[in-house]
């Protein structure tokens, strides 16, 4: 048992190693082009601001979006989607598969859920004892459901999902923007330090380095970030791009593609003001999801009646999901 804490303990530090590369990068690109370029090799004072300036407002965004990233938890499932103590004691006293699939599909019925294993069952997680919203998967790493989850980046230490995919989207802009302004600005004084017009002095090794740097990072985020972008405009996740969910009907790839609009608005929100300020303003809770084919919708019967939202035999549960039966008609109509 003290090993295997130990074995975590060393996981969790070692985790921390891809970030701590990113940030001394970073910070070492920040002390090349501040000083050794902007304070030292320019002399132009109006270009030096100006330099200075844009390259500031990029900083911040790529440090505010990079930490957004890390540090905003992923989102996991409420405790309608927990098996209340009266099921869960059914659920663990029956030792018949087939009859343990039924009781998860009662429970189930109960719930937004239209997505299935690939066996046809109601998807549960065993770890966590609850019953998986639609696009939500157990991450080995984070030891938890995560709604919505993406991928498990160790670049953020972090699981990318609902809570966080817009942070993400707009960590690779930002870095992208930051790189390409270092690789520009930077262009014409790498010539000049190249060709041997400018003294050799330390300023020399941190441009060249800055440049090719600046370049390979663009380069390897731009193809990232070509990714996602085609993921948002279908609507999909990098685990439903591998292996499509199912549903009722099948497996359907573009289960949740309603439109390059509205697939926009789920991720960045409807204020387009707010679309590049790294503040959370994605639709919904992550617990439903609209569905192309809305007569999948229908067979559920949370959807003609939100009344189906009960509370547990027990009484644990507090609140109702009364509330947020409402709130999917209202989307839905």
């Amino acid at each position: 048992m003290a090993l295997s804490r130990g074995l975590r303990c060393c996981q969790r530090v070692f985790s921390w190693i891809p970030v701590l590369i990113i940030t001394s990068v970073v910070l070492w690109s920040y002390y090349a082009y501040v000083f050794e370029l902007c304070l030292f090799t320019l002399t132009n004072t109006l270009e030096k601001v100006v330099y200075l300036l844009v390259f500031h407002v990029c900083f911040v965004m790529f440090s505010w979006t990079y930490w957004k990233s890390i540090f905003t938890p992923p989102a996991s499932p409420c405790k309608k989607f927990q098996l209340s103590y009266s099921d869960k004691q059914r659920y663990e006293m029956e030792e018949r598969p087939d009859a343990q699939k039924q009781i998860l599909v009662e429970i189930a019925k109960k719930l937004p859920i239209f997505t299935r294993a690939q066996s046809g069952a109601i998807r549960f997680c065993d770890r966590c004892q609850v019953l998986k919203p639609d696009r939500c998967h157990h991450c080995s790493v984070c030891e938890t459901c995560v709604l919505k989850m993406d991928h498990h980046c160790p670049w953020v230490n972090n699981c990318v999902g609902f809570s966080n995919y817009k942070f993400f989207l707009l960590f690779l802009s930002y870095s992208m923007l930051y790189c390409i302004f270092i690789a520009a600005t930077v262009f014409q004084y790498f010539l000049k330090f190249w060709s041997g017009d400018l003294p050799n002095r330390p300023a020399k090794f941190h441009v060249l380095f800055l440049m090719f740097v600046a370049l390979m990072f663009f380069v390897s985020l731009m193809f990232l970030f070509g990714y996602h972008c085609w993921l948002v405009a279908k609507n999909r996740s990098t685990l439903e791009a591998f292996s499509a969910p199912v549903f009722l009907s099948g497996p359907d790839r573009n289960g949740f593609n309603v439109g390059i609009r509205k697939n926009l608005q789920q991720v960045f929100g409807e204020e387009r003001r707010l679309w590049f300020i790294p503040v959370f303003t994605s639709q919904g809770n992550g617990h439903y999801f609209p569905l192309k084919n809305r007569s999948s919708e229908s067979q559920n019967p949370l959807l003609a009646n939100e009344d189906m939202w009960e509370e547990s035999d027990d009484g644990s549960e507090e609140g109702s999901l009364g509330e947020l039966g409402l709130d999917l008609l209202i989307r839905i109509c």
